[in-house]
């Protein structure tokens, strides 16, 4: 197992540190740990807590149940230092089943390092941690640094976010390894908020062709209720709902009784995210004689941009700087992350300092090697500053 890559100054060294990291990050990679393997997960947690329990950091293995992975902390906050500090957030799991391997290896190609997870996140909490491994005694940071990396992000982080939430509670700033933006790797400063209804729909049932009019069809009385639903998408305002996955229905000849949906909704307030709830749990059935079921939650409250993580992405910019490249704000984006919990708790908040690339998601993937040591530079002058 590779050691974690300490940071240089001296620029004969600046291929080789890269290729180190190169490698540390394509042996996580092949750790492959989709959020729905709590097996893959947990050998993805350990393989990072041994590295960085040999860089001399603190670690803890957290296990949150038999449905997910385990939560880690690593950090290198002494055992009675109770001041506010620094809180990084990563995620250790990915959107890629078990196997994706075999259809987007683990490959470098120009400046390309490509594999399932790579850019997001695991290239971008492997810097983190290599920074944080070099300031493992207390006292080499200014701030204490605890770095949680939770199981679940990807599914929408219901078993971690108590865990997220209680260490933000005691943090001064909250970091988060989510990819930087492709384009120019900016960092993001907001979020939309994420929610979810599920709807469902019970008609009557009757035979479709002897007594059709004694039923009630819960797919037509769905139907006007997903154009109520779409309706209520406001661009302008950067309110969107998406109608997801449909169902219902038994078998052609029958009026069907039964209709579900899930939908996806995004929000860039507080303000809007309260108008949207009370649209969606005032929903009324339009035909006679059909009832309405309506499970609706706002899953991640908006990041919204306040003076507070204003200035603080105003002092990371200067690190950035002095690691050689330009730190830039993006535009508010419509994913969601573990800095929207934070955000949320009035903890300053900056996120997309993760690694430059591109693909999340998809077979094409990607970060951009030449960017790997400035990164890691910028994490370490970050953590080493910051006050």
């Amino acid at each position: 197992m590779n050691s974690l890559p300490r940071s240089s100054a001296s620029p004969a060294r600046g291929a080789a540190d890269t290729e180190q990291l190169v490698a540390g990050i394509q042996e996580w990679i092949r750790c492959e740990s989709p959020s729905n393997s709590p097996a893959g997960v947990a050998a993805m947690a350990e393989r990072v807590r041994a590295q960085a329990a040999a860089a001399g950091l603190r670690t803890e293995v957290t296990p949150l149940g038999e449905e997910v992975g385990p939560l880690l902390y690593v950090g290198n906050r002494a055992p009675d230092d109770g001041r506010p500090g620094i809180l990084i957030l990563g995620h250790l799991d990915t959107v890629h089943p078990i196997g994706t391997l075999q259809e987007n290896p683990c490959r470098i190609e120009d400046d390309r390092l490509y594999g399932p997870g790579v850019y997001d996140m695991k290239a971008g909490i492997y810097l983190a941690l290599a920074a944080l491994g070099g300031l493992a005694q207390a006292g080499t940071t200014r701030l204490p640094v605890d770095f949680l990396m939770v199981p679940d992000e990807e599914t929408g982080s219901h078993a971690s976010r108590p865990s997220i939430e209680r260490y933000a509670a005691r943090a001064k700033y909250a970091l988060v390894c989510e990819p930087a933006r492709p384009n120019g790797g900016k960092c993001v400063t907001a979020r939309k908020g994420t929610g979810m209804l599920r709807l469902g729909v019970k008609g009557r049932p009757a035979h479709a062709g002897m007594q059709h009019e004694k039923g009630r069809s819960a797919i037509r009385e769905m139907a006007h209720q997903v154009l109520a639903l779409e309706a209520m998408t406001d661009y302008p305002s950067g309110i969107t709902v998406s109608v997801g996955t449909i169902a219902g229905g038994t078998v052609t000849n029958t009026v069907p009784a039964q209709c579900r949906c899930v939908v996806d909704f995004r929000v860039p307030t507080m303000g809007a995210a309260e108008t949207v709830l009370r649209r969606m749990r005032s929903l009324c059935a339009i035909g006679p004689d059909v009832e309405l079921d309506i499970d609706v939650e706002l899953n991640r409250p908006p990041m919204e941009k306040t003076p507070a993580s204003a200035a603080l992405l105003a002092q990371v910019q200067s690190y950035a700087q002095q690691a050689g490249f330009a730190l830039e704000d993006a535009p508010m984006t419509g994913g969601g992350s573990d800095a929207n919990f934070t955000s949320a708790m009035g903890v300053p908040t900056l996120d997309g300092l993760g690694a430059d690339g591109d693909g999340a998601h998809t077979l094409q993937e990607y970060v951009l090697v030449s960017t790997l040591s400035q990164r890691r530079d910028f994490w370490s002058l970050l953590l080493r500053q910051m006050e």
